[in-house]
Formats: C-alpha cells, sequence, structure tokens
C-alpha cells in the first residue's frame, strides 16, 4: 500500500508468486458521486439510486456500479445523503403499555406482530428502532415523533392511549397503529374487525350447547372491549345464557396465578370460555387440567389471535385468527403511503373461526 500526497491510500495488487515487476497498476479512489457517475458513464442521481439498492435501477447497471465502488473504495456518505433528503432511513415501532404496564414485548403476540413488521421493513430498506413506553404523560408519543430520528411510526396497540394518540396523529401523518377503528377516531388504524370475532367465539360455544359462559380479559384497552361487545352480540336474546366477565390481566408476571384465582372464584357452574387472547386461553386450559377438568366435555374453551402455541396446547386450541402476516403489511404498506404525502385509509382485517379439540 502506498501512501498519497493528499493523505488517501492506493491498493497494490499483486498475484501470488508473481515478482515485483509483475505487480498490477493501482486502481484510482473515487472521492464522490460526481466522479463515479462519469466512470459508469450514468448520471449522479443513478449513482445514489443504485448504491442505495433501489429498485429503480435496473438491475444489471445497479450491478455494474455497485461493482466499480467496490474496486475503487468509494463508499456512499449515508449522512450526508440523509441530510439532503430528511429522512433518516429509520421506522420507530412502539408498544404503548398504559393499562397494562407490566407486560412484556416478549409476550407471544406482540412478537409474532414485531417478527412480521420487521420482515416488511427490512425488505423496504428501513432500519428499526424500538420502544417499549410506560405512559406518564400525555407527550410520551409527541417525545417519539419530534426525536428526529424517525422517517415514521408504528404504534402496536392503542391501550388506553387513544386520545394521546390520536392527538398526535392530528399533526403527524407517518403513524399507524394496530388496532381497533371507531368512526370518530383520527389515527390510522391496521387491525382485526374484534367485535366480529368475539361473536365468532361465542357462537362456536352456543353451537356445541354451552350456555354459562365467561368472558376472561381486561377491557380498558379497544380491542378486547370489542371483543367483549361481540360475544354480548352473540348471546343476545338468548335468556338461557348467562355471561360473567372478568378483567383478565394480559401480562405474563403472575398471569398463571390470577387465572387459578379466577377460575376457582367463578366456581362449577361454567361450561364454557372466551378468552380475550391465546396467552390467557393457554392458561385456563392448564388450570383446567390440574383440576381435572375434561376439555370440552366440561368446560370449552376458545382463545383469540391464533398464534403458533394454539396448536401447541393440549389439548389443541380453538381460536379466532387475525391475519397477523397481512395485518403487518398492510400496516407498512399505508405507512409508506403516509410518508409520501398519501392519506391512507385504516384497514379492518376480516376474523376467522379455527375449530380444534378445545371447542
Amino acid at each position: 500500500m502506498t501512501d498519497n500526497r493528499d493523505g488517501h491510500s492506493d491498493t497494490i495488487e499483486r498475484t501470488a508468486g508473481h515478482s515485483p515487476d509483475e505487480i498490477v497498476a493501482p486502481r484510482q479512489r473515487i472521492r464522490n458521486i460526481t466522479e463515479l457517475a462519469r466512470l459508469a458513464g450514468v448520471s449522479p442521481g443513478t449513482v445514489s439510486r443504485a448504491l442505495a439498492g433501489k429498485s429503480l435501477v435496473n438491475p444489471q447497471t445497479r450491478d455494474r456500479i455497485q461493482t466499480l465502488a467496490r474496486e475503487h473504495g468509494f463508499r456512499l456518505n449515508q449522512m450526508a445523503s440523509r441530510l439532503r433528503t430528511q429522512r433518516t432511513g429509520v421506522i420507530g415501532v412502539v408498544f404503548p403499555l398504559g393499562h397494562e404496564s407490566r407486560q412484556h414485548i416478549s409476550d407471544p403476540f406482540f412478537m409474532t406482530l414485531f417478527g412480521y413488521l420487521a420482515d416488511e421493513l427490512t425488505e423496504s430498506g428501513h432500519d428499526i428502532m424500538l420502544s417499549r413506553v410506560i405512559p406518564g404523560d400525555t407527550e410520551w408519543l409527541d417525545r417519539i415523533v419530534d426525536s428526529g430520528m424517525l422517517d415514521g411510526a408504528l404504534v402496536i396497540g392503542q391501550s388506553d392511549q387513544s386520545a394521546v394518540i390520536d392527538a398526535v396523529a392530528s399533526r403527524y401523518m407517518p403513524l399507524v397503529v394496530w388496532g381497533t377503528h371507531h368512526a370518530d377516531q383520527i389515527h390510522c388504524t391496521v387491525g382485526s374487525n374484534n367485535r366480529l370475532g368475539g361473536r365468532l367465539a361465542a357462537e362456536r360455544l352456543l353451537a356445541i350447547g354451552k350456555t354459562r359462559l365467561a368472558f376472561l380479559g381486561e377491557t380498558r384497552g379497544p380491542e378486547i372491549a370489542d371483543r367483549l361487545a361481540g360475544v354480548r352480540d352473540a348471546i343476545a336474546g338468548r335468556s338461557d345464557v348467562v355471561l360473567r366477565q372478568v378483567p383478565t390481566p394480559l401480562s405474563s408476571e403472575a398471569l398463571g396465578e390470577h387465572v387459578v384465582a379466577q377460575l376457582a372464584e367463578l366456581g362449577d357452574d361454567l361450561d364454557g370460555i372466551v378468552a380475550a387472547s391465546d396467552v390467557i386461553a393457554m392458561m385456563v386450559l392448564r388450570a383446567l387440567h390440574e383440576r381435572g377438568a375434561r376439555v370440552p366435555e366440561q368446560i370449552a374453551v376458545v382463545g383469540f389471535d391464533d398464534l403458533p402455541i394454539a396448536t401447541s396446547t393440549v389439548p389443541q386450541l380453538t381460536t379466532v385468527r387475525q391475519d397477523i402476516a397481512g395485518g403487518a403489511k398492510a400496516m407498512v404498506g399505508a405507512l409508506m403511503q403516509r410518508m409520501a404525502g398519501i392519506n391512507a385509509p385504516a384497514t379492518i382485517l376480516q376474523p376467522e373461526l379455527v375449530i380444534r379439540e378445545s371447542a
């Protein structure tokens, strides 16, 4: 390697076993996009797009430019590029844990949705900033979107923070939320028709003759409240059906103990349970097994989500399927539109009842 007077260095290439007389001439280092564009015979804009991996440049040209850049030691100044475009290349994924402050990102639903989102965002060429927020005031989301670190934000769940999210959405367009859509809300949501999902779950229990029902779930968040409303829709007008609502938290800490205590309080006058999530349903199945109850003969159980664990329980879990993969794709698609200034509407996914052994 030889040092040049300008402080840069050129690489001298040798072939193993050859004499110094056979040294390959060094390639001159390219210092900016303009020089690389001149060498490649294209415009500087084409070089910039090619080095960023944009699909707007045909693959052959992109490969040729990237090869020339490597051969001549050129690296795109990403920071300068981001300053010019006013883009950071980073998308925030935010988990607001208002009413469920003890819930963890390791929750199976969170992890399943986040995995699909990560795949979609990586495919679109973005980096991810992950935040778990326990709101202590009404400005937690303002601080995130105004940090200057993000091109847009995906919020996973509304918790009890719908008003806060609406306030930010009224001034900050690149924001998409996984959750329930209501006609009067401002923020853009992608999520299931939770009310229909709750109705499907209860209708399954009624169809197999279950009439003494319980709903296990904390309803301070709009998604779970809508699921309970759907259960009530299903039993409306049925004087022979009894429904009890039990505020079971979604937090993983001591969830099993909560479920055991709640089932004990409900007693034996129970033959059907709608769980607000598959995780709660899994704990219910375990508790019922420990007390010797036969599922579904004595007590039938229906979950909500259709996570991978639904086929690992014994018995396998009847549940309401959310299209989580499709939802992740819709969230990222809506966010990309909003980042481009297009007012993407809400997406409401249709749930599906998946009948297995527990009901």
